[in-house]
This record gives C-alpha cells, sequence and structure tokens, in this order.
C-alpha cells in the first residue's frame, strides 16, 4: 500500500485542481492506497508524490489530470 501527496498552491488558486486529481485517482486506485494527502503551497507548486518520489510537476509537464492518474498508476505497480 502506497501513500499520495497533492502539493498545491494556495494563492495561485489550485486547490480545484488538486481536488480534481485527488478524485481521479481515488476513483481508479483507492484500493491500492493507504493514504491521499492534499499538502498545502506556495510559489506556484502543483506537485503530485507517491511514496515520496515525484511523479508529476507543473514546472516539467502540462497539467492532464488522465496523465497525472497513469503516472500514479505505474508507480504503484
Amino acid at each position: 500500500m502506497s501513500t499520495v501527496e497533492i502539493e498545491y498552491c494556495v494563492p495561485c488558486g489550485f486547490r480545484d485542481r488538486a481536488l480534481d486529481v485527488q478524485r481521479a485517482i481515488l476513483g481508479g486506485l483507492e484500493e491500492h492506497l493507504d493514504r491521499i494527502a492534499l499538502v498545502t503551497g506556495d510559489h506556484g507548486v502543483f506537485r503530485v508524490s507517491v511514496d515520496g518520489e515525484t511523479v508529476f510537476d507543473k514546472a516539467d509537464d502540462e497539467f492532464d489530470v488522465d496523465e497525472i492518474v497513469r503516472s500514479v498508476r505505474a508507480k504503484l505497480r
């Protein structure tokens, strides 16, 4: 079982984006998770990690919920 963290920028208004990603991950991968956490941040951050390893960073990739879920799934298996 694994832990997923979604760190998002509060001042940027990324909360809805983080909630969308959280729902999508739970919708398909809930049985593989011990915990999924939303982590508040700033400075434009939007990062998703599985067991401490980054699988998505807004600084490096275009935001795509489906691609983020695929990246999380790949890390869980």
